[in-house]
């Protein structure tokens, strides 16, 4: 047998179980036991604590000082690394809106070396942009907006080795509807963001096989009793994902509790969409080109408009719940299996089951993160005091 995992509680896909012992073998998980197993090769005891799946963040765009536009390894490298401290164990590097040269560079460079990150594993890339439209453009760089292209999708998920997981767009750019249907077909996730679409614009995207609303009722089209809008689409349409940044400036709580009312909590997605300045003090940072400030939990372009986030997937998932508009058990899911969902890599990541990698955190009661762990070895951890 292998090693075991003891703690109060466990987050086991869609039912909670516990007190009880994770069997962890080779890097990844076995059985559930609900009492000590005789022959245990050694159990590690986080008795008082909770033990729940390793968190998926979909959309981040750098942390600790580093841009996955840097186009540099040793700073994708350091992203997935400081990811570890915020419990996030698989991730999309995301890129921005850009030149396609820069855009061609990007993929190349993680398309050749995502295997080789040493912390948080890469799933897949996240293109944000550039088939964006400009009325809520939010810190995206209308110089490069420009109509879907398959051809450009094509020669990026070929220069990636096929990494592209998800795209975004706006729907009502024009050839949109052929260029969903071909992604959607490539199994690459197509998601709405950066639009001034209709409600009815919006419902034929997903028609055509569109499938996530990114950062929801930010940079979209508003909800208005007379048109619903790209965030009336993101709560009213039928099987769809529903991205929300619950940094509580981003979102109100309470337009996050009505989305996830309408959406469901099983299909809204807690994501950072974190820049580099995430895990760093306040002060003037980069996203692309565009200088940012960062200021009292914010970041913000010149003019105000905010400019990603600095907020770490763990505390989204403390926030819901200090709200009161999840229980620890719906913010865990939205953090980790419905992103994973998304994006169609529940298959290996995001759950605790038997034969995934053993990818998982350790939780207090209070949701604080005490450990993170990789393939069963523990890779973070947090100092107790007067410990060094």
């Amino acid at each position: 047998m292998g090693n075991f995992i003891f703690a109060d509680k466990f987050f086991l896909g869609e039912t909670v179980a516990g007190p009880g012992f994770m069997e962890i073998k080779d890097g990844k998980f076995c059985q559930f036991l609900k009492n000590r197993p005789a022959d245990a090769a050694g159990i590690i005891d986080y008795a008082g604590h909770w033990i729940a799946p390793g968190l998926v963040d979909t959309h981040i765009h750098g942390f600790q000082n580093h841009d996955i536009m840097d186009n540099d390894f040793e700073g994708l490298n350091q992203i997935s690394e400081g990811l570890l401290s915020c419990g996030v164990t698989s991730f999309l590097p995301t890129t921005l809106t850009s030149s396609t040269e820069a855009l061609n560079t990007v993929v190349e460079m993680i398309g050749a070396q995502y295997r080789h990150v040493s912390g948080a594993k890469i799933k897949g890339i996240f293109l944000e942009g550039p088939f964006f439209t400009e009325t809520h453009k939010g810190a995206q760089n209308t110089n490069y907006f420009c109509d879907p292209s398959i051809e450009k999708i094509k020669k990026w998920q070929k220069q990636s080795n096929q990494l592209i997981k998800k795209i975004a767009i706006a729907p009502e750019r024009k050839g949109a509807a052929e260029f969903i249907e071909y992604a959607a077909r490539e199994e690459i996730a197509v998601a709405l963001a950066h639009s001034d679409a209709t409600y009815e614009e919006a419902k034929e995207a997903v028609a055509k096989g569109a499938s996530i609303f990114v950062h929801t009722f930010n940079g979209m089209s508003p909800l208005h009793h007379r048109e619903p809008g790209m965030a009336g689409a993101a709560m009213n349409l039928k099987d769809v994902f529903a991205e929300i940044i619950c940094d509580g400036h981003h979102v109100h709580p309470a337009a996050a509790n009505i989305l996830m009312n309408a959406r469901g909590r099983d299909r809204t997605l807690l994501v950072t969409d974190c820049m580099m300045a995430g895990g760093m003090p306040e002060g003037n940072y980069q996203l692309g080109e565009f200088p940012v400030e960062v200021k009292g939990g914010t970041a913000r372009i010149p003019g105000g408009s905010l400019a990603g986030s600095i907020l770490q997937l763990k505390n989204a998932v403390k926030n819901v719940v200090e709200w009161g508009i999840a229980t620890p058990e719906e913010a865990i899911y939205m953090a980790s299996t419905a992103p994973a969902k998304s994006i169609g890599m529940d298959c290996e990541c995001g759950k605790i089951a038997e034969g995934y990698a053993a990818d998982f955190i350790v939780l207090n009661p209070d949701l604080e993160l005490i450990a993170t762990y990789l393939d069963g070895v523990c890779r973070y951890q947090v100092q107790k005091e007067g410990v060094k």
